[in-house]
């Protein structure tokens, strides 16, 4: 997906986190190289950083907060996913059992605005 869109100005943008049964223990760098061997990640990967909580990230509590889930400004389990458009703003907020290719066309979407 990343390659196919980087071009149409996809950026897709990791945040690793081991807020969720401690599925992140690794150092940042140690998962980087985990998610470039094992799955090709080739797009945006950042350190590790919290997503709930009182040392939740700025960014995710503008997330959160703009596109509130089924736990309201809660992010419940890894590979919960925001489509934020060209402009920086939140439009949709996806589950972490959303298949990235299930939401192509909503990228699409915003893509060719």
């Amino acid at each position: 997906m990343h390659v196919q869109y980087a071009e149409s100005g996809l950026r897709i943008l990791a945040f690793p986190c081991n807020q969720f049964g401690s599925q992140e223990p690794g150092t940042n760098e140690e998962i980087k190289k985990f998610a470039k061997d094992k799955y090709g990640v080739e797009f945006d990967m950042f350190s590790k950083i919290n997503v709930n909580g009182d040392k939740a990230s700025p960014l995710f509590n503008y997330l959160k907060n703009t596109q509130k889930g089924t736990f309201g400004n809660f992010i419940k389990w890894n590979f919960s996913k925001f489509l934020v458009d060209k402009n920086g703003v939140p439009q949709k907020r996806y589950a972490p059992n959303v298949e990235p290719n299930s939401i192509v066309k909503d990228m699409e979407e915003l893509l060719n605005q």
